[in-house]
């Protein structure tokens, strides 16, 4: 899952935000010095990634995606996920996306002081530049998506990935809602931010 649904299933805390993205930062690296609420937050991180990256439906999404972009279609779906959660939002939280984002916002920024550099940066332009706006649409996640792909080290196809999801994305939307429900309740189940 990609940062909004990561922070949809954090606690409203500072540090279960903080430590549930920390796992996209190197996380492991850190688990000497952060305190048990981050570390709780970090597992529950790496615990939503592994229920997604293994569940079947998102499996059967990957298939959705051409040949050429398969390789990378696991980071275009966490973000065109994070996509769905907006479009879906009032079915899956009372609070107005808005508020939500900007109690987020507040609550990274509580942790900016201590977190990794990268992920400094990535926070400071996140809550700056409001990024999840950007994933209202689909020509938002596509860019998104091209910028992912620019990164990549070495020469892919995965620019234009938007194309796959707009031929698809019915289909994909569909995967979506019935996936969401079942990492929610995974994540409950688990309770790795209870104690």
């Amino acid at each position: 899952m990609n940062y909004l649904a990561h922070l949809y299933l954090a606690k409203p805390t500072a540090d279960s935000h903080f430590g549930n993205l920390l796992g996209d930062f190197g996380g492991h690296r850190h688990l000497n010095d952060i305190p048990t609420p981050v570390k709780n937050a970090l597992d529950n991180h790496y615990l939503v990634d592994k229920f997604t990256d293994t569940h079947p439906l998102v499996k059967e999404a990957k298939q959705y995606f051409s040949p050429k972009r398969r390789r990378f279609a696991g980071v275009a779906i966490d973000v065109l996920f994070d996509h769905f959660l907006i479009q879906h939002w009032q079915r899956f939280n009372e609070q107005p996306l808005n508020d939500f984002k900007q109690t987020s916002y507040q609550l990274l920024n509580k942790r900016i002081i201590v977190m990794p550099p990268r992920m400094q940066h990535v926070v400071k332009h996140m809550t700056e530049n409001d990024w999840f706006k950007e994933y209202e649409t689909i020509e938002g996640v596509g860019m998104a998506l091209d910028n992912i792909a620019k990164r990549i080290r070495f020469i892919n196809h995965f620019i234009g990935a938007a194309e796959d999801i707009a031929r698809y994305y019915t289909e994909l939307d569909a995967v979506f809602l019935a996936f969401f429900p079942e990492l929610i309740k995974h994540v409950k189940q688990r309770g790795l931010e209870s104690t």
